[in-house]
Formats: C-alpha cells, sequence, structure tokens
C-alpha cells in the first residue's frame, strides 16, 4: 500500500484537533471506500487507493468511535474495542442514512 498523503499524530485528550484533521484532509481523497483500524492508527482509504491516517489512536482507545463516526464508518460500538489476531480490523466507509431515518411516523 501507497504511503498516506497527510498524516495526524493524536494527542490523548485532543480530540477536536484530529476531527478537524479530518474534516479539512477529507476534502483531498474521492469518495471513501474503506477504513483499517490498527491497534495503534486509523487509515482512511478512497476507491482510488489514496489515503490518510490518525497515528496514536487505534481499537483500543475510547476515542476511536468518533473518529470512526466522522467519516462516516459502519461499524459496531459494542464491539470496536475488542482484541484480534489480525493486523488490522477493516471497516466500509461512507455509511449512508435511509431517507426520514430520523422521523417518527
Amino acid at each position: 500500500m501507497s504511503p498516506p498523503l497527510a498524516t495526524h499524530d493524536y494527542t490523548p485528550g485532543q480530540l477536536d484537533a484530529a476531527l478537524e484533521f479530518l474534516k479539512r484532509t477529507r476534502w483531498e481523497l474521492r469518495q471513501l471506500r474503506k477504513v483499517h483500524v490498527y491497534k495503534d492508527h486509523v487509515r482512511i482509504i478512497d476507491v482510488n487507493g489514496d489515503s490518510f491516517e490518525v497515528r496514536g489512536v487505534g481499537y483500543p482507545d475510547a476515542d476511536v468511535a468518533p473518529i470512526l463516526r466522522a467519516v462516516n464508518t459502519g461499524f459496531d460500538p459494542a464491539t470496536i474495542h475488542d482484541a484480534t489476531e489480525v493486523e488490522y480490523k477493516e471497516f466500509g466507509a461512507g455509511r449512508r442514512h435511509t431517507w426520514a431515518e430520523d422521523r417518527v411516523m
């Protein structure tokens, strides 16, 4: 895999800085395709194979859930922190909500 186009070094307690990085760099990529969540970093990949990373946060950390939500990743919040024997956890990105999902009928 090619090196990421941009990286952000996450500092515990600085979630807002990581979310701002994601918001800024999101527009440099095409449609997001998948997210690889490692033990110590998160890599976001688009349809062309270009990527960017947030280093210093991974699936064992509590702050990984807001980072994944920021790029519309489809994941289970109840099991995201579970240990795995593989190198990374892979999730689809660009999750869409159905029309009128938030309306009460």
